[in-house]
């Protein structure tokens, strides 16, 4: 094994060399830092790096091996937070001036379990501003005149390029999955309340979801597992024991699965090449995915997940605005100006309709393994355009809470990246991962060549 090799091993492949002493952290993470420094000066993932403190970080997990200590599931593998995620040793600046230098005194809850685990904390990657619409300047390894999309661009380039082999995301609308399918990497976002938001900047309580990137379907699970647990400081937190990812990601299924697939209105905005590329996929799963019309009810869903989230994000950002209006962009000013006109009273119908969708999609699983749905519109669009992206086909399923998978199956027109997402049931994301590695191995099996769609 060469050094030059060592940012293309995936997580799960380090941590067990590391573990068996074939492979240094020092080595692996030297290896990373040293791709990030040829690279990030046309990414511009990572809003702060701390090569010196990541080194050290990794002759410690070195140490600890040597000692024949205890070591993790990510011993000495290097992973990037979005700087929206507070620690005690790097500054969060939530991708705003506003925040230059603010030091965190405590780590999140989840950057706790990633240091018991023995993962390497390499640095800050960039967000949009407060996890919301206005874009940072990172672009799109795919093609760096291309948004990596939003608000977790930082988190998915970071992945994409081989900066690190996992990153930690968020997701109030699409912020994971939206990114992931432009990057073409794995995205996931659990089931709410499995990973706790505690230390993570907080727009909506209702809305807002810890998710995860990578470079492979298994590495995005063991990420997942690690960084869950219960947190009594968070409200959407279960005490409950949760899904075993890995453990999903790595089974057979023990029958085929059966996928539905709804047709919402909105599905005009998708992209000709996505539309083409999504049937191809549909096909070649051999009759498991039922199609149906969605019907009004769920077609809505998207206006309550705006209601909802516009109201939370005055509410979350009412001290910011107050003393820093002028330095919040158009993007934040137009949210907080729009819930001015949202009642209390339609929030809590938001709310209550928010509550009857769980309802629904938990019955709904007991026919259905799975939901498939468009990641995103198409391939990334330009940098020129000033946005990252439309979320549309992300909001129904966060807004109900469910764990939401994205795989990187397609390739559009100008041969770039475009994910596919599976949707789970509640609380079943190690269904949902058994489901996709279905999904990875069907696709391989049917004989697809000619497609230039399904990769």
């Amino acid at each position: 094994m060469t050094k030059h090799d060592l940012s293309l091993l995936s997580a799960a492949q380090s941590a067990e060399a590391i573990r068996a002493g074939h492979l240094s952290s020092e080595a692996l993470v030297e290896s990373h830092l040293d791709r990030i420094e040829k690279t990030d000066s046309s990414i511009r993932a990572w809003a702060h790096l701390d090569a010196d403190a990541a080194i050290d970080q990794a002759r410690e997990m070195d140490r600890v091996r040597k000692a024949g200590r205890a070591t993790g599931a990510l011993h000495g593998v290097p992973v990037g937070l979005k700087d929206i995620v507070d620690t005690k040793d790097m500054p969060t600046r939530r991708g705003t001036p506003i925040f230059e230098g603010r030091q965190p005194e405590a780590d999140a809850r989840l950057v706790e379990h990633l240091r018991e685990a023995g993962a390497v904390i390499v640095g800050k990657t960039k967000t949009t501003e407060f996890a919301f619409m206005h874009p940072t300047d990172t672009t799109n390894p795919t093609d760096v005149t291309r948004t990596p999309g939003g608000s977790s661009s930082g988190s998915a380039a970071a992945v994409a390029a081989r900066h690190v082999p996992l990153a930690i995301g968020s997701q109030t609308g699409g912020s994971v999955i939206r990114p992931a399918s432009f990057c073409g990497v794995y995205g996931f976002k659990p089931t709410r309340g499995t990973v706790s938001r505690s230390g993570v900047f907080r727009t909506s309580v209702s809305l807002d979801h810890v998710g995860s990137f990578a470079n492979t379907l298994e590495d995005v699970a063991l990420l997942s597992d690690v960084i869950s647990g219960y947190d009594q400081n968070d409200p959407a937190s279960f005490a409950r024991p949760r899904a075993q990812m890995l453990a999903g990601a790595q089974s057979d299924v023990p029958v085929s699965p059966d996928i539905a697939w709804l047709d919402f209105p909105f599905h005009d905005r998708l992209d000709s090449d996505t539309t083409e590329g999504l049937n191809a996929v549909i096909e070649g799963l051999d009759g498991r995915v039922e199609r149906f019309e969605a019907s009004p009810q769920l077609s809505d869903l998207i206006n309550v997940h705006k209601t909802i989230y516009d109201y939370e994000i005055r509410q979350n950002m009412a001290e910011i605005a107050g003393a820093h209006w002028s330095d919040l962009s158009d993007e934040m000013q137009s949210a907080i100006t729009r819930a001015e006109n949202i009642s209390p009273t339609q929030y809590d119908d938001a709310l209550g309709v928010m509550a009857s969708a769980q309802g629904f999609f938990a019955e709904y699983f007991n026919d259905f393994d799975a939901i498939m749905a468009p990641s995103a519109t198409g391939e990334a669009p330009l940098l020129s355009a000033g946005h990252t992206g439309d979320s549309v086909f992300c909001l129904p399923w966060t807004l109900a809470g469910l764990p939401c998978l994205t795989l990187p199956l397609l390739v559009g027109q100008n041969d770039l990246p475009i994910g596919v997402q599976l949707i789970g049931g509640a609380e079943e994301d190690d269904r949902l991962f058994r489901t996709a590695s279905w999904v990875q191995r069907a696709l391989s099996a049917e004989n697809t060549e000619g497609n230039q769609h399904v990769t």
